[in-house]
């Protein structure tokens, strides 16, 4: 099945497509952790007896997929051309980070540039919805059995704030509003090969980056089972599971700036396109002047 949510922001419609329409799936709840337990098969049973109402998506806005994401969940480098055009080798475990939930939005929504930054990059990532509590698995076919769905991701990143004053950690290049475009769809995972899926990106239409999830380093299975040695997965979490290689950091490229579009595209999950622009802080605004001190220091 594939799942979408459509409306103004913070105030979107569940909805189910299914042949050439969509359903309105209110009813039967918005697409959250809570969901996954009876939703999709409660969904199936209403298209089956015809009991849905039709809904016209054409001109709306749509949203991220899932409502109210629990945990962010990011793996790095997990392509090993990403690692290296980051300068780094291949990891032999599973890089973990995180995003705040609030960093997820929708997959067409304007994304600000933060003030004074100047590496805002791009990341196409293939992202995991978990569907069940799981902890500490055994074997990695519980891990995929865990998996709800899939969809699209746009991991962006300020490369400056993660890296020059990153304190140790990438959080702070990690969390910036907006920074975590997801969708337009969500698609169950009965219905999608995570381990054969093309990847691309775009940015002003010129090619960027081009991989296959074959590619991985480690598996959708095999981050999911070791991320449950080490935590409590809960329905509605999602797992960004990283990118491959074609990223501004690499130099080859030039960091986004206002005005520019971006578009990210997984094979089967469908595209999505950002345009940026440049957030601005009135003068003397505490935000500015500690970024400024913080440069001063350097």
């Amino acid at each position: 099945m594939e799942f979408l949510r459509i409306g103004e922001k913070g105030h979107e419609t569940p909805v189910v497509h299914a042949g050439d329409k969509h359903y309105d799936i209110s009813s039967i709840g918005d697409i959250d952790g809570k969901f996954w337990a009876e939703g999709p098969a409660r969904v199936a049973a209403a298209l089956e007896a015809g009991s849905l109402p039709v809904i016209d998506v054409a001109g709306q806005r749509i949203g991220a997929p899932i409502a109210a994401a629990g945990s962010v969940i990011c793996i790095g480098q997990n392509y090993a051309e990403h690692a290296a055009e980051s300068g780094d080798n291949p990891p032999e475990s599973p890089i973990i980070f995180f995003k705040t939930p609030n960093t997820v939005t929708g997959p067409y929504d304007a994304v600000g540039i933060p003030p004074q930054a100047q590496k805002f990059d791009w990341e196409v990532e293939l992202c995991v919805v978990i569907g069940k509590q799981v902890e500490y698995l055994t074997n990695t076919d519980d891990a995929l059995d865990a998996i709800a769905g899939y969809m699209v991701a746009n991991d962006l990143s300020e490369r400056d704030y993660q890296q020059t004053y990153s304190g140790g950690q990438w959080a702070k290049g990690k969390c910036v509003k907006d920074s975590m475009p997801v969708g337009p769809v969500l698609v169950t995972a009965d219905a999608i090969d995570p381990h054969n899926l093309n990847l691309s990106s775009r940015v002003n239409g010129e090619p960027r980056q081009g991989s296959n999830t074959s590619d991985m380093i480690f598996p959708v299975e095999e981050i999911v089972y070791h991320l449950s040695q080490f935590m409590q997965l809960e329905p509605g979490d999602i797992i960004s599971t990283g990118t491959p290689k074609g990223v501004a950091l690499s130099g080859k490229f030039p960091f986004l700036a206002p005005g520019d579009v971006s578009e990210v595209e997984v094979e089967g999950l469908g595209a999505q396109k950002q345009e940026y622009f440049q957030v601005t802080v009135p003068a003397g605004a505490g935000a500015v002047t500690a970024m400024d001190r913080l440069k001063g220091d350097k």
